[in-house]
């Protein structure tokens, strides 16, 4: 299927690896040019030249920390008028509701919550203005089905979802699509993460930590990063103007609902 987005430009954060690296792979072979962002300058500079061998697109690469202003500023400098963004941020870390501050909310809203509006409302009015754009949030299924030890992680992310809800509303009409791709567990360094915790309090290997959580999702198995990705290139595409403020699920079937 022609996506119908070839000449357009996104900005794809924290995309040197993971989930945001299937979002840019495969908006980059729909023929996207990309501004890429990550912390890291060695993983981000070598996702950016495969995916211009790869796919001949264009690609720039700011290694800055999008959570704080001044990462912000220098992306948004170098992204200028995308058509396209897709907001991302690792998770804070899992606790206990006993061993949290308020200091620990803070920095989940300013990654989780926080950020993804800042960089929205500095790029909406120009998509606005063209007539045309996307922004695709990657959240949490946790948004859906909270996750005990992830509470920061869970209120932050909620706080986002009730964000885009209403904003996602107020921007359709201008042509403008905002959405959120709910990941469950992905093959991401992650849940390799969350896994090897798991494996040490439970006293088993990582890969036995793997199988049993794997055993939990009726696929049977971990997503991937390019299926997570196709999702989203589907989002940006020209076929999904009418989808708009949506929460979708990309969990294998793990969360048992009707809807």
């Amino acid at each position: 299927m022609d996506l119908g987005l070839r000449g357009k430009r996104a900005l794809v954060c924290a995309s040197s690896k993971g989930l945001g690296r299937g979002c840019a792979g495969a908006l980059a072979a729909a023929g996207v040019d990309l501004v890429l962002n990550a912390r890291g300058a060695e993983a981000l500079a070598a996702t950016a030249a495969a995916l211009r061998a790869a796919h001949g697109v264009r690609v720039t690469e700011v290694a800055a920390d999008i959570t704080t202003e001044a990462g912000r500023a220098e992306v948004l400098a170098a992204a200028g008028g995308v058509d396209i963004l897709v907001t991302n941020a690792g998770g804070p870390p899992p606790g206990l509701w006993s061993d949290w501050e308020r200091e620990d909310f803070i920095r989940a809203l300013d990654a989780n919550m926080l950020t993804p509006i800042a960089l929205m409302k500095a790029l909406l009015p120009g998509m606005m203005e063209r007539g045309w754009g996307r922004v695709v949030n990657i959240t949490s299924h946790s948004v859906k089905s909270p996750i005990a030890q992830l509470g920061l992680s869970n209120a932050a992310r909620a706080g986002l979802t009730g964000y885009v809800a209403g904003t996602a509303r107020q921007v359709a009409h201008a042509g403008v699509t905002i959405n959120n791709l709910l990941p469950g567990i992905h093959a991401t360094d992650r849940a390799d993460a969350l896994d090897a915790g798991v494996a040490k309090a439970q006293g088993i290997t990582l890969d036995e930590a793997r199988a049993n959580r794997a055993a939990t999702i009726p696929a049977g198995r971990f997503g991937t990063a390019e299926e997570f990705g196709a999702a989203c290139a589907f989002l940006c595409s020209v076929h999904a103007g009418f989808i708009v403020g949506q929460n979708i699920l990309l969990d294998g079937g793990a969360m048992n609902s009707t809807f």
